[in-house]
């Protein structure tokens, strides 16, 4: 059965599986989009994360393709207010130059902009949670680690951006705001605006979250339970790696990394061997890699919700599962073992 946690500090139940919708467009059509929908509502999800910029891997060819699928099936629903949708609004970066007419960036006319056209794609009146998708400013962010500093004069500052926020919570065009890629420094600053100025506190961080990278408990974890910023965790399985199909040199004709090789943040040396003891596990204790690593997810005491993502009917409906399964002490421990073995190989 289904699980629920509240949206921190608002009355909004999310389910604690949350349907990512990121293959739609690219991996996925509009109709296998759908049927996954009607899957995840039917087993009690009731919490669905997009972005402007999906599907991934994000191109001009394909730039919005997901909300609009979104937004198709939405308007079909008769009852709009027993869904919790959230969205992105991009920062900036070359390589999403095609974005906006080039100005994807966190200032206030972006900002109006892209939550317009969020909204008309969603077909909806009103975006539940909006987030901002990464950092305008240079800082650790999809997998970037070794922080260097930058004085970028022409850095929109989170000032800035917070407050056009707040003139849409204010217009009643989203209800609640979001972060997503943040570090501890940016969760702060977010949180020290707010209360400076009066404007909508953060309600979530989303930020990635699995077996393979849990770099989200080293600054982020305290910060998310005394400030009750609640993770809303992506990339569970690791882009499908900790299922263990990847492993042995296997190259599953469908599978992400198989399509795309851009994508390698999860498939070094040092993360394969971290997932092959993973997998080993799973198998020993009869259960599904998958599932298991779902479940440790699912289990941990800041997230508010697992976002997770499918592009089969089959590989969908055996994640939502993972709901139902409680990780034992025992297996808890050599998770951690493992982890003591494999400290986080794909940050």
């Amino acid at each position: 059965m289904m699980e629920y946690s509240y949206l921190s500090n608002t009355d909004i139940k999310v389910s604690r599986i949350c349907l990512g919708t990121m293959t739609w467009g690219e991996q996925n059509t509009a109709e296998e989009g759908w049927q996954q929908l009607d899957m995840a509502i039917s087993s009690g999800v009731n919490f669905i994360d997009t972005a402007e910029l999906y599907p991934v891997p994000p191109k001009a060819e394909t730039y919005t393709k997901t909300e609009e699928i979104l937004g198709q099936w939405l308007k079909r629903q008769p009852r709009r207010e027993d869904l919790v949708i959230a969205s992105k609004v991009s920062g900036p970066g070359e390589w999403v130059s095609y974005m906006r007419d080039g100005g994807a960036r966190l200032d206030r006319n972006s900002i109006i902009e892209a939550c317009n056209a969020s909204l008309k794609r969603l077909q909806t009146d009103y975006i539940d949670l909006y987030q901002v998708h990464w950092p305008e400013r240079d800082t650790n962010f999809f997998g970037q680690l070794g922080y260097q500093h930058s004085t970028r004069a022409d850095v929109i500052s989170i000032e800035e951006t917070l407050s056009a926020l707040h003139e849409l919570v204010q217009t009643g065009k989203i209800r609640h705001i979001g972060i997503s890629n943040e570090t501890p420094w940016g969760v702060m600053e977010y949180l020290r605006l707010s209360n400076k100025h009066g404007w909508p506190k953060a309600v979530s961080i989303q930020n990635p979250y699995n077996l393979l990278n849990r770099t989200f408990e080293i600054g982020l974890a305290e910060i998310s339970h005394r400030e009750e910023v609640g993770l809303l965790a992506y990339s569970p399985l690791g882009f499908g790696v900790l299922s263990g199909k990847y492993l042995h040199g296997a190259q599953p004709p469908k599978g992400r990394i198989t399509l795309f090789s851009r994508f390698s943040r999860y498939n070094n040396p040092q993360a394969v061997a971290a997932t092959e003891a993973y997998v080993e596990l799973a198998k020993a204790r009869e259960l599904d890699p998958a599932q298991m690593a779902l479940a440790y997810v699912n289990s941990r005491p800041f997230l508010t919700s697992n976002i997770i993502g499918a592009t089969s009917t089959e590989q969908l409906r055996n994640n939502l599962a993972s709901i139902e399964l409680s990780l034992d002490a025992e297996t808890v421990a050599e998770i951690e073992a493992i982890h003591t073995r494999h400290p986080n190989p794909a940050p």
